[in-house]
């Protein structure tokens, strides 16, 4: 059996969501946070029915469960129609727009959504995350347009088309909404009703808890965060195998120079690469040079910057992964009789400065292997490497290259961050918009772009130590070089192909499910983990 996560609202981490995300755990409801949502939706179930009044006797006018939502805040809502409100405001945001997400990103926004409602301060019924996690544990996606969403309030449109699966209106299912359940695409209430599963009809401010929050842009941030700390190690070993490639020189690598400067992701990046190469023969083999170009020599500093700045982001999005983003929150404890809180929690702003944040790190992880490449193939910087690596007419690694600048520029065109952007919505009570959601699909581009790129270094530097074990059988490799070598001829089944991109695509599979990684570290051990505190330890 699976093993099973209990959400409480406290405990989720980049790797278990990613766990998630991917089916291979289950999840369920804490018994303690069953009981704060239980207490949390009696309150507002008193307050939508006037049973909850201020000091003068008068029943409270609660946010979003008895009246209107965004600019229409101050229009009282009859308690007759509130069951009606929350379905009529899950129908009237599902205004997505784009391609589909994929449904690993929609696993994570449902899981961080229930987590967030897990924590007691929606003010909604447990059932919602019963049925989040019946719906994971069933594999029913919902069908969740890609584009449509400013981060704030949150990412309403896309959480509008997961209610549209969870929910039905009062007067029975309706046609609304679209999932996927075993590969099929139906409408929502049969998707639901072939997985086993009953929809809700959502209660006071149900609608408005399913749709308030920036879980998409969270889960996509997640998601990338988790892959982007593998591809740092799987880039310094593809530095790794370049440096030797290029007969490279360890000075810069010293521990002692690095204290001098002791930012903490260059002496992680100048320590892994010292471990990479240890035992090499290639590496220091040029006695007359007494120092690399910046891509080789400046590899701690750049790569020790990427890491610094993810640790960053990681340390950021952890924080959300555990976070309430609900509005209002209702605060059981607080002493006044109205404990509804309407504050900000929801605006994506800390999320969207961590993906611009991780994105900016990845547009400089893929230019300096870029620069790598570029020496390994351009016959005048590369130690007496064959031109374009070739080795027969016609024949080469020119394209890979040309690839990788591609990418690289393509990058740089995106690199702006996008949480500097703001416009007005909502009649201009949502007067300042995080543009969160933006940040976070830019984010994933730019991993997926370098993750091509460190595939194309990986391909460029196997060839090029190959031309040294053909000029030398005997050379010797360092141990951890030796092991990623292994491993990306076993990716290649021995040899690469005369088409680059059959041979690109292998690589960026073993790049992006750990298979070369795994094997490195099996040889020489962990390398240094990229992460926030709390979050090493399950990296």
């Amino acid at each position: 059996m699976s093993e099973i996560v209990e959400l409480d609202g406290e405990s989720l981490t980049l790797a278990v969501v990613d766990a998630i995300a991917r089916g291979a755990v289950r999840v369920r409801l804490a018994d303690g946070a069953r009981q704060r949502m239980a207490a949390s939706y009696q309150w507002v179930t008193d307050a939508a029915q006037g049973r909850v009044v201020d000091d003068q006797g008068a029943p409270l006018t609660i946010y979003g469960v008895n009246t209107g939502y965004g600019s229409l805040a101050r229009v009282r809502i009859d308690s007759a129609q509130i069951q009606e409100l929350s379905w009529n405001l899950v129908q009237s945001h599902a205004a997505g727009v784009g391609p589909a997400m994929d449904a690993p990103c929609v696993r994570a926004m449902m899981v961080l959504r229930a987590n967030a409602l897990a924590k007691g301060a929606s003010g909604c019924r447990p059932e919602l995350v019963d049925l989040l996690c019946d719906m994971l544990d069933a594999d029913v996606v919902p069908e969740i347009p890609s584009r449509g969403s400013c981060g704030s309030s949150g990412d309403l449109a896309p959480l509008a088309h997961l209610g549209l699966v969870m929910f039905r209106g009062p007067q029975g299912p309706g046609q609304a909404g679209f999932a996927w359940f075993r590969g099929e695409r139906w409408p929502a209430a049969e998707a639901m009703r072939r997985a086993g599963l009953t929809q809700l009809v959502p209660g006071p401010k149900e609608g408005l808890a399913i749709t308030n929050g920036a879980q998409l842009t969270c889960a996509m941030a997640a998601l990338g965060c988790h892959a982007a700390r593998s591809l740092v190690k799987v880039a310094e070993i593809a530095a790794a195998m370049s440096f030797e490639a290029l007969r490279g020189t360890t000075r810069a690598l010293h521990p002692d120079v690095h204290r001098l400067r002791p930012f903490p992701g260059a002496i992680q990046t100048a320590s892994d690469l010292r471990q990479l190469l240890a035992g090499s023969q290639l590496a220091d083999s040029v006695p007359e040079k007494v120092q690399d170009a910046y891509s080789l020599r400046c590899t701690p500093q750049v790569m020790g910057a990427v890491r610094d700045a993810l640790t960053y982001a990681i340390a950021q999005v952890s924080v959300e992964l555990n976070a309430a983003t609900d509005n209002p929150l209702i605060l059981l404890d607080a002493d006044s009789p109205d404990k509804a809180f309407s504050a900000g929690l929801f605006h994506g702003e800390p999320v969207g400065f961590a993906a611009d944040h991780a994105k900016l790190a990845l547009c400089e992880l893929a230019a300096l292997s870029e620069r790598r490449i570029y020496r390994l193939t351009t016959g005048n910087l590369s130690s007496r490497l064959p031109p374009l690596l070739a080795d027969g007419p016609g024949l080469g690694l020119m394209l890979p290259q040309v690839a990788a600048a591609a990418l690289v520029a393509e990058n740089r065109r995106i690199a702006m961050p996008s949480s500097v952007d703001s416009l007005p919505t909502c009649e201009d009570q949502e007067d300042h918009v995080a543009m969160s959601t933006t940040a976070a699909h830019r984010f994933r581009t730019v991993l997926a772009n370098a993750q091509q790129v460190v595939a194309i270094e990986l391909l460029s530097a196997t060839k090029g130590l190959w031309v040294r074990h053909a000029e030398d059988p005997t050379v010797v490799l360092g141990k951890g070089t030796q092991a990623a070598l292994t491993a990306v001829e076993s990716v290649l089944g021995g040899a690469h192909t005369s088409i680059p991109a059959d041979d690109l695509a292998a690589l960026v599979a073993a790049v992006r499910d750990g298979r070369i990684l795994e094997a490195v570290e099996g040889a020489v051990g962990s390398l240094a983990s990229v992460g926030a505190p709390g979050e090493v330890a399950d990296a």
